[in-house]
């Protein structure tokens, strides 16, 4: 059958699962939006930012496990992808970015909104195509979304110069037979090391799992729990591993690393055994490197041999898909008991509470609504079944240490790359992955400013996004470093705001503001209770800080709570 470069690409993303896409026009790819209409299956998102395109594919994949799409035109439109693209390549989500080129024969000549993408994209993502002919275009489709996909997941690009859009071929279909020569991803563990792993914790004492992202994404929740149950080891979560294990499980300590909980930290810093499963061991959770193993063994679980010994030392490396290494240790692994070092931890818990931690902190926010407020009044209101999506600064510190989580893949967190702008365009693309969970949205008044404008695509799309934003009229993650590390020399950190409630309304959207513990719980009530997208503005304690907190350069052993 004859078919254009357009009707294969597009018939390429429904044979590979895609319903949504998230995507801005141009010139170069007219000739693709003009076939688009011609497939009504496939559901298009038109963002107000080809940022918000790619944060917002990236938050679809997030959510639901599946391959997010977006698509840009060329020059401008490719290059704003890139942040979206990059918070992606750090935090291993799988992502196919479309863009579009000028004509092939035009490619070298400075032509209007010709850009190298693929140059400026290539190291930011785990493979890219540059297809100039209809007849590369169909491999170059299944073998993007196999790699995206596979393995320890990632971004691929494809870069589509406009004839290829209009080019005609006898097109037989797609191929799903995938052999790419040097990409072979390790999947089920080697047997020998499954046994070393189970022999170190058999022997161990004080033997901490430190949880990861590679847990979620392998889908292995239910194997993470069912080791630390038979293993009877406690568990702390990083900040991308966080809702793997349900927070109010006995063996959870939470958050690890420089905003952690401090006895998690502890557990941490005393264990005489670390498993890592799926971490990679960010500097964030390490602290001051040569005192983080000091006396501990390590078993690093990961699908990527590249992580393994790349920032600590691995006494045994166990590489493969988590969820198949974990079933394989739980063959083989007798049930253990960990009293002596679970009572240990206890006490750290009870020492270190962290409602006892910011209740030291109440005096210096004079009478203010605490953002811990805010997140014990959402938490109460929700019970944590939610899909909760910070921004990033303090309040997505504030949310990692204390809102619960009672269901996986419910924390999604721009965590390698920490992009501010991340959670409006990542809570749109959950909200549209999950239709029938309850999504929220929570940046600070910085990040939230930084793409406002997709408030439009959730209005015109109807997308039931509950947004908070906690605004304290700074920078307060910046604010919070220069009071405590530069004689609170506050450089370009104040924030002149606007009204934040009328912005909303200006666009359609049920908007609230609350100064106090009782305005929040009545404006959470409210939002909740429209069946629509809300908006509410915590006006929130200028100067409230984030404690615990490791300094930089400091050990995990010197965590501080003020």
């Amino acid at each position: 059958m004859i078919k254009k470069g357009g009707e294969i690409l597009l018939e390429g993303l429904i044979h590979n699962g895609v319903e949504d896409i998230f995507g801005y026009p141009g010139g170069s790819v007219i000739p693709l939006y003009d076939t688009l209409l011609k497939y009504p299956t496939l559901r298009h998102i038109l963002v107000r930012h080809e940022q918000g395109a790619a944060f917002a594919a990236n938050g679809y994949a997030r959510a639901s496990g599946k391959v997010g799409v977006c698509l840009a035109t060329s020059g401008p439109g490719a290059t704003n992808l890139v942040t979206g693209i990059a918070d992606a390549m750090m935090d291993s989500v799988p992502m196919v970015a479309i863009t579009g080129q000028v004509f092939s024969h035009l490619i070298g000549t400075d032509a209007f909104q010709e850009t190298d993408a693929l140059g400026i994209i290539m190291p930011i993502v785990k493979h890219s195509y540059e297809i100039t002919k209809v007849g590369d275009l169909a491999k170059a489709l299944q073998e993007a979304f196999y790699i995206a996909k596979s393995g320890r997941p990632g971004p691929v690009h494809i870069d589509i110069t406009k004839n290829v859009f209009l080019e005609k071929m006898e097109f037989e279909g797609f191929d799903d037979e995938m052999n790419i020569p040097g990409y072979k991803p390790t999947i089920i563990p080697h047997t020998l090391q499954i046994k070393k792993a189970m022999d170190a914790i058999a022997q161990s004492k004080r033997p901490i799992a430190i949880v990861g992202h590679g847990a979620l994404i392998s889908r292995a929740s239910r194997e993470v729990i069912s080791f630390l149950e038979k293993a009877d080891i406690p568990c702390v979560q990083t900040l991308l591993g966080l809702s793997t294990v349900p927070s109010q499980h006995p063996l959870d300590l939470g958050l690890l690393g420089m905003h952690g909980q401090v006895y998690a930290n502890n557990a941490v810093h005393n264990a005489d055994l670390i498993i890592s499963i799926g971490s990679r061991f960010d500097d964030r959770i390490t602290g001051r490197l040569k005192d983080f193993s000091r006396q501990a063994k390590i078993i690093h679980f990961d699908i990527d041999p590249a992580e393994i010994g790349k920032n600590v030392p691995t006494g045994i490396p166990v590489v493969g898909d988590i969820k198949h290494s974990l079933h394989a240790l739980l063959k083989v692994l007798p049930p253990l008991q960990h009293s002596a070092w679970r009572s240990q931890i206890e006490q750290w818990k009870v020492e270190f509470a962290i409602p006892n931690v910011h209740a030291c902190h109440t005096e210096r926010c004079k009478n203010a609504l605490r953002a811990w407020d805010v997140i014990e009044v959402l938490a109460d209101e929700t019970k944590g079944d939610v899909i909760m999506i910070p921004d990033v600064g303090q309040h997505q510190m504030w949310i990692a240490q204390g809102f619960p989580y009672t269901k996986p893949y419910s924390h999604l967190y721009s965590g390698g790359l920490g992009s501010m702008g991340f959670s409006l365009p990542a809570g749109m693309g959950a909200c549209v992955a999950c239709p029938t969970r309850e999504v929220w949205s929570i940046s600070g008044d910085g990040g939230f400013q930084m793409n406002s404008q997709e408030l439009m695509t959730i209005v015109q799309e109807k997308i039931p996004l509950k947004i908070g934003i906690f605004n304290n009229n700074f920078l307060g993650m910046v604010r919070q470093w220069q009071e405590l590390f530069q004689d609170k020399t506050y450089s370009f950190v104040n924030m002149q705001n606007p009204d934040f409630v009328k912005l909303g309304e200006a666009y359609g959207i049920p908007s609230f503001r609350a100064t106090n513990r009782k305005e929040a719980r009545e404006a959470i009530q409210k939002s909740r209770a429209i069946d629509g997208p809300t908006l509410i503005e915590f006006k929130i304690a200028m100067e409230e800080n984030v404690f615990p907190m490791v300094p930089q350069g400091a050990s995990l052993g010197e965590t501080r709570i003020s």
